[in-house]
């Protein structure tokens, strides 16, 4: 038996996993088409619906909708790509400021600050991968080595290693929460 969306809200607002599963297998699909529309990408896309129904899951007790549950998701997924476009806009202008800083060779206080706080958190984020993860990711990213001699470096194939690249990047935009362009452009500062 199929449940109405007023049905699995209000068994959701009681915690009940069974009605979010309903509510994600009914809706995940039509959400992530949508989110890709916007977005022009796959991965962001996939974030974006699951950034969704994260927060959707973790405030339905509190869950209170005037409007219905497929209007209030679809809002959900616009309202989340705006902030991205408008933390996105911000993480440019660190960028500009950085690269303003390069260029004109001045150190300049807040400048100084923001690439110090940005390169933190990038040491962070590699810091909690797997080891073999970031050997990987530094070998490409900090020696420049192409896949191939990486591959015969650490005697693993090159398909492995451009899984552990994409992983270590996934991860670390997920911890920045910067668009993968924005990440590429910082580890090459």
């Amino acid at each position: 038996m199929e449940h109405s969306d007023q049905q699995l809200l209000a068994r959701l607002k009681g915690g009940d996993h069974a009605a979010f599963t309903e509510i994600y297998n009914r809706y995940w699909s039509v959400l992530y088409l949508h989110a890709r529309r916007m977005l022009g990408e796959s991965d962001l896309a996939r974030d974006v619906v699951q950034e969704v129904f994260t927060g959707i899951w973790n405030k339905s007790a509190q869950l209170e909708l005037n409007i219905s549950l497929n209007a209030y998701l679809y809002k959900c997924v616009r309202n989340t790509i705006l902030n991205m476009i408008r933390r996105e806009k911000v993480e440019l202008g660190y960028l500009a400021d950085l690269g303003q800083f390069y260029e004109e060779g001045i150190p300049c206080t807040e400048e100084q600050l923001r690439f110090n706080e940005l390169n933190k958190l990038i040491e962070e984020g590699l810091s909690q991968m797997p080891p073999k993860m970031r050997e990987v990711f530094d070998l490409s990213r900090k020696q420049y080595l192409p896949h191939a001699e990486i591959a015969r470096h650490l005697d693993i194939s090159e398909g492995t290693v451009k899984k552990q690249i994409n992983k270590a990047l996934r991860l670390l935009r997920l911890k920045l929460h910067l668009p993968v362009t924005v990440l590429l452009v910082l580890l090459k500062l």
